[in-house]
């Protein structure tokens, strides 16, 4: 009786699992993402975001506009710029594909809120999508 008992809740848990597993029918519907452009005509400067994923993550996850200060922003752009720059000057430890280009990021000048929140706001996508930290 013990061994019916058991048999069942088996047969049970297996169907459950199938029951719940992902479809194999997979969506062909492919939405391509526009790459996020940051610009200020004034500075003269401007940077691509091309990373699959950003635009939504800028829209959906991170931090609303005005929930950091400017101040802040600065700062940890300034920390996560620092050790970006510094592995992508080191390829044989860190990818190169996630760590291809430098950022030319001055402290001493004023990029404004908003460039200053989506470069944060990238950082973060990143750590998140290849699972690193920047510190």
């Amino acid at each position: 009786m013990k061994t019916l008992k058991y048999f069942s809740t088996v047969i049970i848990l297996i169907i459950s699992f199938y029951a719940c597993g992902s479809s194999s029918i997979k969506n062909k519907t492919t939405v391509k993402e526009a790459p996020v452009v940051i610009k200020n005509d004034s500075l003269e400067y401007e940077i691509t975001i091309i990373d699959i994923g950003f635009t939504t993550y800028l829209n959906t996850i991170a931090r609303p506009p005005g929930f950091h200060s400017q101040f802040y922003l600065e700062n940890k752009n300034r920390l996560y710029v620092s050790v970006w720059n510094s592995r992508v000057n080191n390829p044989i430890n860190f990818n190169t594909n996630i760590y291809e280009n430098i950022i030319d990021y001055n402290q001493n000048v004023n990029y404004g809120y908003d460039v200053n929140y989506k470069l944060f706001n990238y950082f973060e996508f990143a750590q998140r999508k290849y699972r690193m930290t920047l510190r």
